[in-house]
């Protein structure tokens, strides 16, 4: 099959076997349904050329659906770049994006049903935007924005090809005997979901199909319904997942108070922070199929999964096929396709310097420790990553978040969201004590502070849900500074 995915949808319509490529509750699209509704939807979309300024994206914000996925492809067949804007972005970040990428249409929803077209049963208004045309790197096909850890996030542009790159790379190494029913959990507007979700299912011939938040327990992502969510993929019977570790703890509770097993489930592919060996090893227990992988928005998601075929507990798993990673001063360097630029001109060439810290085993399999600039350099003069100590404290099951601080610290300590708000503090306290034991003397928490939760809108979180330490630092100088300035009361 073709690496892109235009070509993919036409040859697998050409075989007209019925496959189904797209589908919701109400809608069932064929491959070949789904190639004259792209077909149609570009048609009716280029009534809007003469405002569609060359080089200038498309906003899209929409909610998961067939109608994202098929505008999304239309735009692409147009040949025109698009602006994914994801539901969480506050209205001011929204303002933010469209201007600094000088976006000329704006795509939404039109909740009257008086809209401008209308795309797989959900009316869509197109509104024309007067934000002044700014440079974007030749060859941009989509801008997506990172959160950024801080002041405002950079629009990286990647071009199709890379993208398309990207999801070839992951139907190589993985299979695409593995492609089956896929089921977003994330939304399509965040780049792993797009690529790797979207794209990768339907270079596979697989079926993307999609539920609304409600039906998969997750109209709050924040405070899951997780029976819901485990009997919603169960019903459908879905055979690929990609999720956050927080999702796939969530999931894995569930399971384990339940007793509810997904045995469709083929591939469950989990990135976006590190993963503790013990709780994959508790995912193998409940017989989840869990893949760690790493990646970055510069290199269009990606960069390196554990497969079927080659996994390794406590590594992302080897690169993929088109790209090389190199260590660097402990700084993992990607070489290969990669980011144009970002959004307002800047175009770059050459390695991608990633900021994570890690290594790579005589096998090629790649380990993450941590992220530079978030490196604690304790009062002993140790090297921690803090990621690398969250990642025990949330393996244990009454832990639902954590945030380890403790620079120029004589010990760590921990800001905890309990799973159940108002638990037992003796039982936290079992917890920190269970993580502290898999962990060497200089790198076990010493102090540790309860939460009910960590605040995005109060710049505590970045959108994706990393944690902001310098204001979490400001914001618990209390709790923090006894442990400062202990030695010297």
């Amino acid at each position: 099959m073709s690496r892109d995915v235009l070509s993919a949808i036409a040859e697998r319509a050409r075989l007209d076997d019925g496959r189904i490529a797209l589908s919701d509750q109400d809608v069932t699209l064929t491959y070949a349904a789904l190639e004259t509704a792209i077909e149609n939807a570009a048609k009716s979309l280029f009534r809007w050329a003469p405002l569609a300024r060359p080089g200038s994206p498309v906003a899209i914000r929409l909610p998961n659906g067939p109608a994202w996925v098929i505008l999304d492809l239309a735009v692409m067949r147009l040949g025109w770049a698009s602006l994914p804007l994801p539901g969480f972005f506050t209205d001011a970040q929204r303002e933010h994006a469209m201007a600094d990428a000088g976006a000329c249409l704006l795509i939404e929803r039109d909740e009257n049903g008086e809209g401008d077209l209308s795309l797989a049963g959900t009316t869509l208004r197109v509104t024309p935007l007067a934000y002044p045309a700014r440079p974007l790197p030749h060859g941009t096909a989509k801008i997506t924005y990172t959160s950024g850890s801080t002041g405002q996030p950079k629009g990286v542009c990647l071009s199709r090809a890379h993208m398309e790159a990207v999801a070839g790379a992951l139907v190589e190494a993985i299979g695409a005997d593995y492609a089956g029913l896929h089921l977003p959990l994330l939304p399509l507007s965040i780049l792993l979901e797009n690529v790797a979700g979207l794209y990768t299912t339907l270079l596979a011939g697989g079926r993307y199909h999609i539920l609304p938040p409600d039906q998969l327990g997750l109209a709050d992502p924040f405070r899951p319904d997780l029976p819901r969510l485990a009997t919603a993929i169960g019903e459908a019977q879905a055979n690929s997942l990609i999720l956050v570790p927080e999702l796939l703890r969530a999931l894995m509770m569930v399971m384990t108070f339940t007793g509810v097993r997904l045995p469709a489930l083929k591939l469950v592919a989990v990135g976006g922070a590190k993963v503790a060996p013990s709780l994959l090893a508790r995912a193998d227990e409940l017989g989840l199929p869990v893949y760690e992988g790493y990646g970055l928005s510069e290199c269009a998601s990606v960069v390196a999964l554990n497969t079927p075929s080659a996994r390794r507990a406590g590594t992302v798993g080897r690169p993929l096929p088109h790209l090389q990673a190199r260590i660097q001063d402990g700084e993992i360097v990607v070489e290969g396709a990669s980011y144009l630029g970002y959004a307002g001109g800047e175009t770059r060439d050459g390695p991608v310097f990633t900021g994570d810290l890690g290594e790579i085993d005589a096998d090629g399999f790649l380990r993450i420790s941590g992220r530079r600039t978030n490196t604690i350099i304790t009062s002993h003069g140790r090297n921690v990553a803090p990621e690398w100590v969250e990642s025990e404290l949330t393996a244990q099951p009454e832990i639902r978040q954590a945030v380890v601080l403790g620079e120029a610290q004589s010990e760590l300590s921990a800001l905890i969201v309990p799973l159940i708000p108002g638990m037992d503090e003796a039982a936290i306290a079992g917890a920190v004590a269970r993580a502290n034991a898999n962990l060497p003397p200089y790198a076990q928490i010493g102090r540790w502070l309860i939460r009910d939760g960590f605040d995005v809108a109060a710049g505590e979180l970045t959108n994706n849900g990393r944690p902001r330490r310098a204001v979490l630092s400001a914001r618990h100088r209390d709790f923090l500074e006894p442990s400062m300035t202990g030695d010297f009361a």
